[in-house]
């Protein structure tokens, strides 16, 4: 077990799986507002990072794990332009306001959004060219049974590419982070959202998230074959790349 895994939103009654959907149902509104001010927008450039990984190889069945309100989806869609997306989670709030976005955009023919177990997956073995996933892993009951699900629908050669926020590991950017994780960011959070521990937990789950070279091992004790990372703006945000 990993020490993300042990922490929850709402404290330690009941499954963590079940008090993240409710979360981030809770915080569901205000969701992308808070995303883009509290990264200062960098956000965005870390999706596109992790897209461009996979344009050489033009997935054209795509599966966005966590997908959240569609961010990484929507942006997948418009750079790689496959013929099919499906955004999976299990929170409807957080999902509700990805289906605005996409039919806003014109994308309801490639995207479409579906409520799912990212630890079991209804679908088939080797269903998707590629999977992806931003900023969501953290939130996994069982990591390890997540990333092994990713990989049991991704095809064989297919590949995974995985944004996820980790805290820095050089100064002096790694204590400014920790300053800033510990006061603006649930601060801010808790005034937006009006969820009390929502922001907390997202600090808590960064700390003890395995990162860089553990997580790679990870992804290679699940199945992969070859996996790598890359730390983007100092490490708060680090690229995971792997294939099938």
């Amino acid at each position: 077990m990993y020490k993300q895994e042990t922490i929850k939103p709402y404290g330690h009654e009941g499954e963590k799986t079940k008090q993240v959907e409710a979360m981030f149902d809770n915080i569901a509104p205000t969701y992308d507002q808070l995303n883009h001010r509290l990264s200062w927008n960098i956000d965005r450039g870390w999706r596109k990072k992790a897209i461009k990984a996979l344009a050489p190889y033009k997935p054209q069945m795509m599966l966005d794990i966590a997908t959240g309100t569609g961010d990484f989806a929507i942006l997948a869609a418009q750079m790689l332009h496959p013929k099919k997306l499906i955004g999976a989670d299990i929170s409807e709030g957080m999902m509700a306001v990805g289906r605005q976005k996409v039919e806003q955009l014109g994308l309801a023919d490639v995207i479409s959004f579906e409520r799912e177990d990212c630890l079991a997956l209804s679908y088939a073995d080797e269903s998707f060219d590629a999977v992806t996933a931003a900023f969501g892993i953290r939130n996994f009951q069982n990591l390890e049974q997540g990333l092994s699900e990713m990989c049991r629908v991704l095809r064989k050669g297919g590949h995974l590419s995985i944004a996820e926020l980790t805290t820095p590991v050089a100064f002096p950017m790694k204590q400014l982070f920790h300053v800033y994780s510990h006061t603006v960011l649930p601060l801010y959070g808790r005034l937006i959202s009006h969820d009390k521990s929502a922001y907390s937990y997202l600090t808590a789950t960064i700390e003890a998230f395995p990162q860089g070279e553990l997580m790679v091992d990870i992804l290679q004790k699940v199945g992969f074959s070859k996996a790598s990372f890359r730390r983007l703006t100092f490490g708060i945000c680090t690229l995971y790349f792997a294939q099938k």
